[in-house]
């Protein structure tokens, strides 16, 4: 593999790649070939965390790493049969999927009921879905805190609407609502929308400001070359589905019912601080947190809109420490890693990305100090016994797409302008607008990166 020239960057498949390797794997275990392909990307929250679920304004963007799913209608008849060529979940890599799945409990989720969900959920005209053998990869992190769930379920349901012959009737906000209903049924996750959103909608060059409530997004233009976007993970993989997230949303839930209100997007800091006395300390560092979050959301987008990086920046700063001390779902390594990425004089500003306990930090940078961020990251590795050198990096750089994966160290960085226009093929990862999708795999040539 190349190398990008800086330290043991070594560069890996393309999502084509990912497509030719998905088809090959599908051809020798199931002796046929793959008719019908899905794809949706992972995607990094440059701020508003822990808003989603509270009708409040998130600001991510869609990566260049993606889920891909292919497959085709069963021969013969039984229940379908899906596989996954992951190493980085647990045995069984194959799964049966009867034609009504039924939500499983709580102990037995697994990577198979996200796909079990979205089968549930598929909107189909056709009534059941036909029995179908598919195989699933992907070049998105499972737990670090990139959506690596929202992307296997997106992807999934895209496979089934081609199988179907469903992409002309697409409505891509029912496709994350669906997919939101199968991760709340079938992985006992009560997430928000906006990983679901991002993964069907997020278009090249941009972050995407969504309001959580009414589903309005505006794209704000995230192309400028002097610009870069770090991401480095922790190596401490989340679990969300433990207690700790659907915690916190409950505790949110319960603010919002003690204001009387339907969710907290409504409250605003003096009317919290006038009832503080109402609520525990624990309560209300929570809900300060999520009040302060989504005025600073709304405040980075127009700070990105007018190119004011040196303000988002103080505002991710901000967000780290109110998402550490009030709403505490930061870790030691997260906290350690943000840190050293403050004391370099070409950034702007750091913060953990995701739903937390683990995962990634994101980092705007000038692009001139990218290389001195990562050195001085590296160095922070040394001390940090929790990485690995089984941990992902993803590259992108400005001029060329590389599309990468690297199990060689924990960094991943990407320039703000993460696609290149070629073919329209940022339209089929991203939007998959205006049929811009490869529904057979015959097509899949046309798509080629």
């Amino acid at each position: 593999m190349a190398k990008d020239g800086h330290s043991d960057v070594v560069t890996a498949p393309e999502v084509d790649s990912l497509i030719e390797q998905a088809k090959a794997a599908f051809l020798k275990k199931f002796g046929r070939p793959a008719e019908y392909c899905g794809i949706a990307p992972g995607r990094v929250n440059l701020i508003g965390e822990h808003t989603d679920y509270n009708d409040g304004y998130v600001l991510p963007v869609a990566l260049p790493n993606v889920t891909v799913v292919v497959g085709s209608p069963k021969l013969t008849p039984g229940p379908s049969r899906v596989a996954t060529l992951s190493d980085q979940v647990g045995d069984p890599k194959e799964e049966v999927i009867e034609a009504r799945p039924k939500p499983p409990t709580a102990k037995s989720a697994g990577w198979a009921n996200y796909v079990k969900g979205v089968v549930a959920n598929f909107n189909g005209q056709l009534g059941v879905i036909q029995p179908f053998e598919a195989l699933i990869t992907t070049s998105v992190p499972i737990g670090g805190g990139l959506s690596s769930s929202a992307s296997l379920e997106v992807a999934t349901y895209m496979f089934l609407a081609a199988m179907t012959k469903q992409m002309l009737h697409i409505n891509y906000r029912n496709v994350a609502k669906a997919c939101q209903t199968a991760e709340h049924q079938f992985a006992h996750m009560p997430c928000g929308i906006m990983d679901q959103m991002i993964s069907c909608l997020g278009k090249p060059g941009t972050a995407m400001l969504l309001d959580c409530r009414s589903l309005e997004t505006e794209f704000v233009p995230l192309d400028d070359p002097e610009v870069v976007i770090l991401i480095t993970n922790s190596n401490v993989k989340h679990k969300l589905t433990g207690s700790e997230y659907p915690t916190r949303k409950a505790s949110c839930v319960n603010a919002a019912k003690l204001f009387g209100l339907p969710s907290l997007r409504e409250l605003d800091m003096k009317r919290l601080k006038e009832r503080q006395k109402d609520m525990d300390e624990e309560m209300f560092r929570r809900v300060r947190h999520v009040v302060t979050e989504i005025r600073r959301t709304k405040e980075a987008a127009e700070a990105l809109k007018a190119k004011n990086y040196t303000e988002v920046g103080r505002l991710m700063n901000e967000s780290h420490v109110s998402m550490r001390d009030d709403f505490e779902i930061s870790t030691p390594e997260l906290d350690q890693l943000v840190a050293a990425a403050q004391t370099v004089p070409e950034v702007y500003g750091s913060r953990m990305t995701g739903g937390g306990f683990g995962g990634c930090t994101v980092t705007l940078v000038k692009s001139s100090g990218l290389h001195k961020a990562i050195d001085v990251m590296r160095v922070k590795q040394g001390s940090l016994s929790i990485f690995t050198s089984g941990c992902f990096k993803f590259v992108r750089t400005l001029r060329s797409y590389i599309g990468d994966i690297c199990r060689k160290s924990n960094l991943l960085y990407l320039p703000a302008r993460f696609w290149m226009q070629r073919h329209g093929t940022p339209d089929v990862i991203f939007s998959l607008s205006e049929q811009k999708f490869a529904v057979n795999l015959d097509m899949a040539n046309r798509f080629s990166m």
